[in-house]
């Protein structure tokens, strides 16, 4: 058993989630103490200017200046959230034997290596004074996988610990939106379905100011596009089958420009929910229910949309006593254990990988 802390900070620009969990990388998965440090406005638009110019960044170029202080602010406010994490929890650093650092400056579309590769993970062992594994999708796509998404390992192990023995699917609304299915035999399938929060944060900030649509009352307050809403879904995405995956800018709000803010909010919903939907179609099985994760699930327009929208029932994490904002950190800590271990982070059925394939880099305290 290995007590580890996983860190998340993905696309949808809302914070930073460090979460402990004792596990053996298996079966085993114990949730310990977890926290939520919100991004500043400042660390924001600094993230921001690091994803467009990520953007732009081809194989074989030097890492955009933006996308280093991004980095650099990154690796600083994880050692923060790492420290206040383990003085929370009553904990040293030698009380940990694992670490896992998610950077999001990067695309997470499989691409060839990059020059000036990133050193997040070294520089943060250092600062923290615990051993950190990152850089897990690096084989998978060398191996010709996608490189995500990589939590389903995770959200099986959950499953199985739930003693839920019926198919589940488990639906995760970040800034990407991705599901995963455990069918009761325990095969996993999993893949991106479209858009998940990232349009929407990203039309509320532009006409309200703030970072999310908060409670959806912009959506609420608007009506969907129906010939609007065909031509979004109307996307090559939807219809290839998974494995497959997407980052936070392969789908453009321009169709919803000509609309009012709240028609907008309400049909970039409508979109997220849609896409889920038609993710479902690629599913073997029907899922007995819906369990919601991520930061989509706290947005009550999106929720009553996808609980019409999908047949079973559709529930937050919390209902089956697990803590959907941490899931995804908890699983780093997971994946960290498990490369440790040297099992596979990733299936031909989760990132479309030829094999099972191990990762993961381990980054020793103290030294590279």
């Amino acid at each position: 058993m290995i007590r580890a802390i996983g860190l998340m900070s993905g696309t949808s620009l809302d914070g930073i989630d460090a979460a402990i969990l004792d596990t053996d990388g298996e079966h085993v998965v114990r949730p310990g103490h977890s926290l939520g440090i919100p991004y500043s406005a400042e660390e924001r638009a600094v993230l921001r200017q690091a994803l467009e110019a990520a953007k732009g960044w081809e194989p074989g170029e030097q890492m955009p200046e933006a996308v280093a202080e991004a980095e650099r602010l990154l690796t600083l406010a994880h050692a923060v959230a790492v420290r206040r994490l383990l003085d929370e929890a009553g904990l040293a650093p030698p009380h940990v034997g694992g670490g896992r650092f998610h950077g999001q400056t990067r695309p997470p579309q499989p691409e060839p290596g990059r020059a000036g590769q990133s050193r997040m993970g070294e520089a943060l062992a250092s600062l923290v004074g615990i051993d950190v594994v990152n850089d897990f999708r690096s084989a998978d796509v060398a191996a010709g996988g996608h490189g995500a998404p990589l939590v389903p390992l995770y959200h099986q192990a959950l499953v199985r610990s739930a003693g839920i023995r019926e198919p589940v699917a488990i639906v995760n609304i970040g800034g990407v939106g991705n599901i995963t299915y455990v069918a009761p035999e325990g095969g996993l399938i999993a893949f991106d379905t479209g858009p998940g929060n990232a349009l929407i944060d990203d039309w509320a900030h532009r006409h309200t100011g703030e970072p999310v649509d908060l409670d959806g009352a912009l959506a609420g307050a608007g009506e969907v596009d129906v010939e609007i809403l065909r031509e979004l879904m109307a996307h090559d995405f939807f219809e290839a089958p998974p494995p497959k995956s997407l980052d936070r800018f392969s789908f453009s709000p321009a169709a919803v420009e000509r609309l009012s803010p709240p028609d907008g909010a309400a049909t970039l919903t409508a979109f997220t929910v849609e896409a889920i939907a038609r993710g479902v179609a690629h599913i073997p099985g029907v899922p007995s229910r819906f369990i919601v994760c991520g930061g989509g699930r706290r947005n009550p327009v999106l929720m009553r949309m996808l609980s019409k929208r999908l047949q079973g029932g559709v529930l937050p994490a919390e209902d089956l006593g697990w803590r959907g904002d941490d899931v995804e950190a908890e699983a780093f800590a997971y994946l960290a254990v498990r490369s440790l271990r040297g099992l596979p982070l990733s299936l031909p059925t989760t990132t479309g990988v030829p094999e099972p394939m191990p990762g993961g880099r381990l980054h020793r305290a103290g030294r590279s």
